[in-house]
């Protein structure tokens, strides 16, 4: 796997909260340079972004983030806010609260609406495998896939742990390819993405991947 195979599907992210337009439009150039499949950015920037790029590489932003925990109207106003700032991918957090409380209707539902509310734009949604159960992940899978979102995403990164290869393995295992795999948070090596897409995942969430081959570049292993 090429250093390009591997950037094309890695959404490069900057979502801390003092993230500054100048930091911003440095992540752009840098997705543009390196061929990223979108950069990743909080709400407030979408509309700044997408202008600045031009349709050069999508936009992608976060709703209900980091804790899942607003309400669907308040998620479902973000979304179409961000929508009309030009953004092309959504990557929702789900309330994890509901999940562990068993009303499985409602998270599915939420799903749905956002689905519905993006249309014919990507949305991933992020469960946060760090405070779910295996059992919780796997109802999940299927909540995803039935909801009709395009991708099931581990993890916000701003939780006790991000991505693992057991719950990349566990999503290919439930999905069995009704919905695309993203694995996000702690990746931190050459090795971790090309284990993490080995196992089924499609996109990689990092904030780092472009410095990570920078890095690698210079001890000559690309």
């Amino acid at each position: 796997m090429t250093k390009q195979d591997i950037l094309s599907r890695v959404d490069h992210t900057l979502l801390r909260a003092d993230a500054t337009w100048d930091e911003i439009r440095t992540l752009c150039d840098e997705a543009v340079a390196n061929k990223t499949a979108s950069i990743c950015i909080n709400p407030g920037w979408v509309r700044q972004a997408a202008g600045y790029l031009d349709g050069r590489v999508p936009v992608c932003t976060v709703i209900g983030f980091p804790l899942g925990a607003t309400s669907t109207e308040a998620k479902l106003a973000e979304a179409r806010q961000a929508l009309a700032d030009g953004c092309s991918e959504f990557d929702m957090v789900i309330n994890i609260g509901r999940l562990k409380s068993g009303d499985v209707a409602y998270v599915r539902d939420e799903i749905r609406a956002l689905k519905e509310a993006v249309g014919g734009k990507v949305l991933k949604v992020i469960i946060e495998t760090c405070l779910l159960t295996d059992a919780e992940k796997e109802t999940m899978c299927d909540a995803v896939c039935d909801a009709g979102a395009d991708f099931i995403k581990t993890s916000t990164g701003f939780s006790k742990a991000g991505a693992t290869f057991e719950d990349i393995e566990l999503f290919a295992r439930c999905c069995r390819g009704r919905c695309r795999i993203k694995a996000a948070g702690g990746i931190r090596t050459v090795a971790d993405m090309e284990q993490f897409i080995a196992l089924g995942a499609d996109r990689l969430g990092t904030s780092s991947a472009i410095r990570i081959f920078a890095n690698e570049d210079t001890n000559g292993a690309y």
